[in-house]
């Protein structure tokens, strides 16, 4: 059941209330799950019922994503603010440095929050900022088209594509190397978060000088890449771990770019190797 909860965070222009949404379940230490960008909370959905028997799971709408409100006026979608307001969004719950797992733009994240010691354990699938330039203007040309599908096709239309296999493949075989296994509901639902998101185009627009370029030590690392990532190539990886040299880097075999509904078994056995 995803609940919302409102926080006061600090701005260039004075105190600022964020509204963030979430599903929380499971027991035992806290782990944050943080989506991609025009993603939505429930991309974790196939990887849940193995983790909340380990872990108090809470898995996040970043704002401007899925049913979170965009960010207030004054309040910019870069790293410096929302890594920020991620920390104040666990301050809220009462909450002291969760694991962490991020796909894509919350695998970038996350490593941030590493970074800072906001966090006891990072794992990051696929994580943004590891691109070379030529790399990350095809990632966002693809992402731009996908947005831009989305915001042409009527929803008669992407409810029946979402009917049959080939449809979903469709839809979102960018981002998943098994989409006939994403449900119809889910394929729609994810379609329309996409459409709907608020902050992807300035999230796309501060992301243009995003390099990840520091180290994360004192605490456990894991960069997963997915071998069938065709939007931000596994070769990426190669480069964080050179950048990250504590961190331990996993191949998952068969996974496209968000790797939860591809293999769930192998990402939550990752994250909780990590989180242990």
């Amino acid at each position: 059941m995803t609940t919302t909860v409102s926080f006061g965070v600090d701005s260039p222009r004075g105190p600022r209330t964020v509204s963030v949404a979430y599903e929380r379940t499971g027991s035992g230490e806290p782990l944050l799950l943080l989506h991609g960008i025009g993603h939505h909370h429930q991309a974790w959905d196939p990887v849940l019922p193995a983790l909340a028997p380990e872990r108090d799971v809470i898995a996040v709408d970043l704002p401007g994503f899925g049913v979170s409100p965009g960010l207030p006026d004054g309040v910019p979608y870069d790293l410096g603010s929302v890594v920020p307001v991620l920390g104040a969004f666990c301050e809220a719950l009462g909450v002291e440095r969760p694991h962490v797992a991020g796909n894509s733009l919350g695998g970038l994240l996350a490593l941030e929050l590493g970074r800072e010691k906001l966090v006891r354990s990072v794992t990051a699938l696929s994580p943004a900022g590891f691109w070379t330039q030529g790399e990350r203007r095809y990632a966002f040309a693809t992402l731009r088209a996908m947005r831009q599908g989305a915001l042409a096709m009527p929803m008669p239309l992407i409810e029946g594509l979402s009917r049959s296999a080939a449809g979903r493949a469709a839809l979102t075989s960018t981002i998943y190397a098994r989409p006939g296994r994403r449900s119809p509901e889910a394929v729609v639902s994810e379609t329309v978060a996409l459409r709907e998101a608020a902050g992807f185009h300035e999230t796309l627009a501060v992301g243009r000088g995003v390099a990840f370029t520091d180290d994360v030590p004192g605490l456990p690392v894991t960069v997963a890449w997915g071998s069938r990532d065709r939007l931000l190539l596994r070769r990426q990886g190669i480069r964080a771990k050179h950048t990250i040299p504590g961190a331990r880097l996993v191949r998952l075999p068969g996974c496209g770019h968000v790797p939860m509904n591809d293999d769930p078994a192998l990402v939550a056995r990752v994250i909780l190797d990590t989180s242990r």
